[in-house]
């Protein structure tokens, strides 16, 4: 364990015990942040960037984990302003223009992002993996002026533009100089040296605009165009920067953290924490297309990866995936998941594996920017979700909006400058997720314990509803997975004649493993009251996921 790592959990430590007579929850149960306020910024998004980059200039910003082809601080910039101005000349892209992106992680992700907001515009990203028919509708939705792709996404947008009736042109993003007929190469723009720079002096954009416009999971219904200021997202930026709970060092001129970006820039989770809060303080970021066993596994070896984000499906693969070794951990300080509660046994399995590292875990959402809650360093009760963010503020409500005191369970309210605009075009919706005291509504159920850690239980929308108890499905797959056979499972609740539901898990043995129904079933009623017990089991080859590794229980319920 590194001597900084030391004297942070040392400093922690001596904090915690100087907080012990300052309480974070007040009067009326609403529980503020532990950690000194941040001043929230007036800057714009690709500013913030830029600002501290002559101490990194020619330090690596991206390479890429497969081919290492690599872009320095420099280049980034460069490229970057290059592209918007490009954007603005020969595309007449304006302030708040939409501009669609739907690539895997590649390092030009970062150069076609970046110079989207350069040049004013608002960015919304797709997911590389969708139908026609779901470009399509985002395409509808987000009513983009500009289409960036790679050569396999090409076809895709030509289709989804023929069922929208529309014309929008398209930039081929490949790091190659192959052509695309009726396309745009990427690589022709950025490299034309004789571009007129002077039009970005036309761009007027406000620490107020929108630049990012991520569309929600649709986890529990149809996906919403989420609008994310400058101010949320560079606010939840230097939240992240407080000494007490940063994951990174100080880039100096003989260090940089190096970063593996496996987690899909598509999802704001991957966009926003690893690509571009990263790059805001000089990491150097190794993109991975697509996750493959061996490929990842390659990639920590050779780029000593000193942080890992990770997702619940990726932390499932560390602990039990035989091609990880002990040695792959050597040079990795801390891993962080998010995106869905993780069991405590799938964390211990990779602790086995990385004795000299930090687990750590997080809690967000696309409308948070999307950070809300993480862990101090050194902290180890890996059930909990973390502390608020500086500037942050949460309470946990009843059905009739009351908020609850410590340890009582209900949805989580958040209130802090990372908060969402609102939801693009959809203004009843906006107003029943926000109030109109700024509350967002998460939609998550929690509860908070007396020093202010937050526990994630499962979404408010999922619970199971047994004779009028409550089960939680998460609760219930924790359980399951602690039994030696099973690698993954799901629970959702079932109709039922006499209880109006039942609990139903799916199971995805370990490889070699065998298993009856009745005997998950039996171990699960060893642990749990006999109103959650499983009434029904079902053994499949994989369990559907969201790109950010969330569990699509709906997904589940419509295949059952």
């Amino acid at each position: 364990m590194s001597t900084k790592l030391l004297k942070r959990m040392l400093a922690n430590r001596i904090r915690s015990t100087q907080c012990t007579t300052y309480s974070i929850w007040t009067s009326d149960n609403i529980v503020r942040s532990k950690f000194k306020d941040i001043t929230l910024p007036k800057e714009t998004l690709t500013n913030h960037i830029w600002e501290k980059l002559d101490r990194w200039a020619d330090k690596p910003a991206l390479i890429c984990g497969v081919s290492n082809r690599c872009i320095t601080y420099h280049q980034l910039m460069k490229f970057s302003k290059i592209f918007a101005a490009q954007l603005r000349n020969k595309f007449n892209i304006s302030d708040g223009n939409v501009v669609l992106i739907m690539m895997n992680n590649i390092p030009e992700y970062a150069i076609t992002l970046l110079g989207a907001a350069e040049a004013g515009a608002e960015v919304t990203t797709v997911n590389p993996t969708y139908t026609v028919y779901e470009v399509q509708r985002h395409i509808m939705l987000s009513d983009p002026k500009i289409l960036i792709g790679t050569p396999d996404m090409v076809p895709l947008f030509k289709n989804a533009l023929k069922l929208s009736k529309k014309v929008i042109p398209i930039i081929n993003c490949s790091n190659d100089n192959s052509t695309i007929i009726d396309t745009v190469s990427f690589n022709e723009l950025i490299e034309d040296s004789h571009v007129n720079m002077n039009v970005l002096n036309n761009v007027k954009r406000s620490a107020e605009d929108v630049v990012l416009l991520p569309y929600s999971s649709g986890t529990t219904g149809l996906p919403k165009g989420v609008e994310l200021t400058h101010r949320s997202i560079v606010s939840n930026f230097l939240q992240q920067n407080d000494e007490h709970i940063r994951q990174y060092e100080d880039t100096t001129v003989s260090h940089q953290d190096s970063v593996l970006a496996v987690l899909p820039f598509f999802h704001l989770y991957g966009l926003a924490i690893v690509l571009l809060h990263k790059l805001s303080v000089g990491c150097k970021i190794v993109t991975l297309p697509q996750f493959q066993p061996n490929t990842f596994v390659n990639a920590l070896e050779q780029h000593n990866i000193s942080i890992l984000y990770a997702a619940p499906p990726l932390v499932l693969f560390l602990g039990s995936y035989v091609g990880v070794k002990q040695h792959h951990f050597d040079s990795i300080r801390r891993i962080m998941s998010a995106a869905a509660p993780i069991p405590k046994a799938d964390i211990e399995n990779i602790l086995k594996k990385g004795k000299r590292m930090e687990f750590l875990q997080g809690y967000g959402l696309t409308e948070t920017s999307p950070l809300v809650t993480t862990f101090e360093i050194g902290y180890q009760n890996y059930t909990s979700a973390g502390l608020p963010l500086p500037n942050t503020e949460l309470k946990v409500v009843d059905p009739n909006g009351q908020a609850l005191s410590s340890n009582k369970i209900g949805e989580l309210l958040i209130r802090g400058p990372q908060v969402m605009k609102g939801y693009r075009n959809n203004t009843e919706a906006t107003k029943n997720a926000i109030t109109e005291d700024g509350w967002f509504k998460s939609g998550d159920l929690c509860s908070i314990n007396e020093d202010g850690y937050v526990t994630v239980i499962d979404r408010l929308k999922e619970l199971i509803k047994v004779k009028g108890f409550q089960v939680a499905p998460a609760e219930l797959e924790s359980v399951i997975k602690e039994h030696p056979s099973v690698l993954d499972a799901g629970v959702i609740g079932v109709p039922d004649e006499n209880t109006g539901e039942r609990p139903k898990a799916f199971i995805v043995l370990k490889d070699g493993y065998t298993c009856q129904a009745q005997d998950i079933a039996s171990f699960v009623a060893n642990y749990v009251a006999d109103y959650k017990r499983l009434k029904e089991v079902e053994f499949v080859e994989r369990l559907p996921k969201s790109p950010s590794g969330k569990l699509l229980r709906r997904v589940l319920k419509e295949n059952f």
